[in-house]
C-alpha cells in the first residue's frame, strides 16, 4: 500500500517550484474560467509564479512542507507566523491525480505540528467561494468559519483553528 510521507522544504527548491506552478496555474484558471471564461493569461501566470517566492515560509517564522506520495512530490502545505500567536495556513494543494489517497488531511495536520513549533496557538486560512472541497475539507478539520481577518481581493471565507497541546 502507497503511503505518504511529508517533509520539510526549501521555497526556492525545484520541487516546491513546480508544485508552486502546479498550485497557482490551477486556482488561478479555475477563476478566471469561472469569471471571465478563459485561462490565465501565461505572461501574467509567469509574473505571478515569478513574484510569490515563498520567502515568507522559511524558518524561523515560517515552514513549507512537501507530500510524497509513492515517491513522487503530489502536495503542500505552508504556514507563516503573523502575530500574537497566530500562524497562516496557506498553500495546501494536492495534485489532481493524487486526491481523494488522504493527503490533504495530513498535510494539514502537518501543518498544525509545524505552527504549533514555531510557537502559535491558532491558525487562520482564506480561501474563495469556488474552492468548496478546500472549505470541507477545512471544517471537517475543525475550523471554524470567521469574519475577514485580511483583505486579500480574492478571499470570499476566512477560518480559524485554535491549536491545542
Amino acid at each position: 500500500m502507497t503511503k505518504w510521507t511529508i517533509s520539510p522544504e526549501a521555497p526556492g527548491s525545484p520541487v516546491a517550484t513546480t508544485l508552486w506552478r502546479a498550485y497557482y496555474t490551477e486556482v488561478s484558471d479555475r477563476w478566471y474560467l469561472l469569471h471571465e471564461g478563459h485561462r490565465t493569461d501565461p505572461a501574467e501566470l509567469e509574473r505571478e509564479i515569478a513574484a510569490t517566492t515563498g520567502a515568507e515560509l522559511t524558518p524561523p517564522t515560517g515552514r513549507l512542507l512537501v507530500g510524497w506520495y509513492g515517491g513522487e512530490a503530489a502536495g503542500s502545505a505552508g504556514v507563516r507566523l503573523l502575530e500574537h500567536g497566530t500562524a497562516e495556513l496557506t498553500r495546501v494543494f494536492v495534485a489532481e491525480g493524487m486526491r481523494g489517497t488522504g493527503g490533504a488531511a495530513l498535510l494539514v495536520t502537518a501543518a498544525e505540528e509545524a505552527a504549533r513549533a514555531l510557537g502559535a496557538r491558532r491558525l487562520v486560512l482564506d480561501t474563495r467561494g469556488d474552492l468548496v472541497e478546500a472549505r470541507a475539507l477545512y471544517t471537517r478539520l475543525g475550523y471554524t468559519e470567521t469574519g475577514p481577518h485580511n483583505r486579500d481581493e480574492y478571499a470570499e471565507h476566512w477560518f480559524r483553528k485554535e491549536l491545542v497541546n
